[in-house]
């Protein structure tokens, strides 16, 4: 298969609906990462996505519709999700609904609920309100690699197993979208992103965060299985393990192997000679520049030392979570 990447206009877009609708899947940009979506109401397509990837079957789809999507075609909606639409949508946010059955039960794996997500990136809302159907889309990738910031990204890994990538740019808010199941009364943030558990309990009151229990099904996308990881050898430091770095980044230099630094700007600037990749200042800097510089530390190191940024509130708890699971944490998944 020939995989071409286009530009989102007219004509790219009417191809991607006929894929579509023939039950092939297509690349498409949002705010956050590129998608890798098929029609969410065919089985097949809904297959070909998970074929594609190498996803495991058990783990959940999110569903991207435009903004004018009539959502109660495929969910049952609550009295505080209204609020959260006006304060986050569209936007950064994936809600949890309980659904109607109307999209394949291999989206949700089985269970009785839905995840949502109107995106903010004006091709994404080209592309949704072209193709006008539900949307299935995990991040265009093969499963647990790096995600894809650009569609060059995605060209890497998907070449040959896809027919169109729609170029839609650089990503720029850069981590995926943060999950909140709003099912109970209170809101439970089973994915943190770039609306954090804070802002969403700004608004309705309250927002919990969810605690995964031994034996569960899987809720959401990326709660389970080792993701994000790059090809060449990963270490996490923590903040605190600044001279351990230093010694690993000496030893693995004098064995020959190329090394990477990963770190905020604050320690950037006294590791010398090193090769470093500033994730920057800000939580917002750091969680829009991380996946760009895992794919950097790919192309150009044997080895990534990662030292772990300050902070776990707000968008870092997203930042925190993507960078573990990246180089070191759930190691066996």
């Amino acid at each position: 298969m020939r995989t071409l990447i286009r530009p989102i206009d007219e004509g790219s877009l009417c191809d991607a609906k006929a894929i579509l609708e023939e039950g092939g899947v297509v690349a498409f940009p949002t705010e956050t990462v590129y998608g890798l979506g098929g029609d969410a109401r065919s089985d097949a397509a809904v297959e070909e996505i998970y074929r594609v990837k190498g996803r495991p079957s058990d783990n959940p789809l999110i569903v991207h519709v435009h903004s004018g999507y009539d959502l109660s075609e495929l969910v049952v909606d609550v009295p505080y999700a209204e609020r959260l639409r006006r304060a986050f949508l569209p936007g950064p946010l994936t809600l949890v609904y309980k659904s109607k059955g109307k999209v394949s039960s291999r989206v949700s794996c089985g269970l009785d609920t839905l995840a949502i997500r109107v995106p903010s990136h004006e091709g994404a809302q080209r592309f949704l309100r072209a193709v006008d159907m539900p949307i299935a889309a995990p991040s265009a990738n093969i499963s647990k690699h790096i995600s894809p910031v650009t569609a060059e990204h995605v060209f890497a890994d998907l070449q040959g197993r896809i027919p169109l990538i729609l170029d839609g740019g650089a990503c720029i808010g850069g981590i995926e979208s943060t999950v909140c199941d709003i099912t109970g009364d209170i809101p439970v943030v089973l994915r943190a992103g770039l609306v954090s558990r804070e802002m969403i309990a700004s608004v309705v009151g309250d927002c919990l965060a969810y605690t995964p229990k031994e034996g569960e099904p899987v809720r959401s996308p990326g709660m389970k299985y080792k993701h994000y990881a790059p090809a060449c050898e990963t270490h996490l430091f923590e903040a605190d393990q600044t001279e351990a770095l230093r010694r690993a980044c000496e030893s693995f230099t004098a064995q020959g192997k190329r090394v990477c630094v990963l770190c905020e700007h604050a320690f950037a600037s006294s590791l010398g000679g090193a090769d470093v990749l500033d994730l920057g200042s800000t939580p917002e800097e750091m969680a829009a520049r991380l996946y760009s510089l895992l794919h950097e530390a790919e192309a150009r190191a044997d080895v990534l030392l990662a030292l772990r940024p300050c902070g776990f509130d707000g968008v870092m708890a997203g930042v925190q979570n993507r960078l573990g699971k990246a180089c070191a944490e759930d190691r066996k998944q």
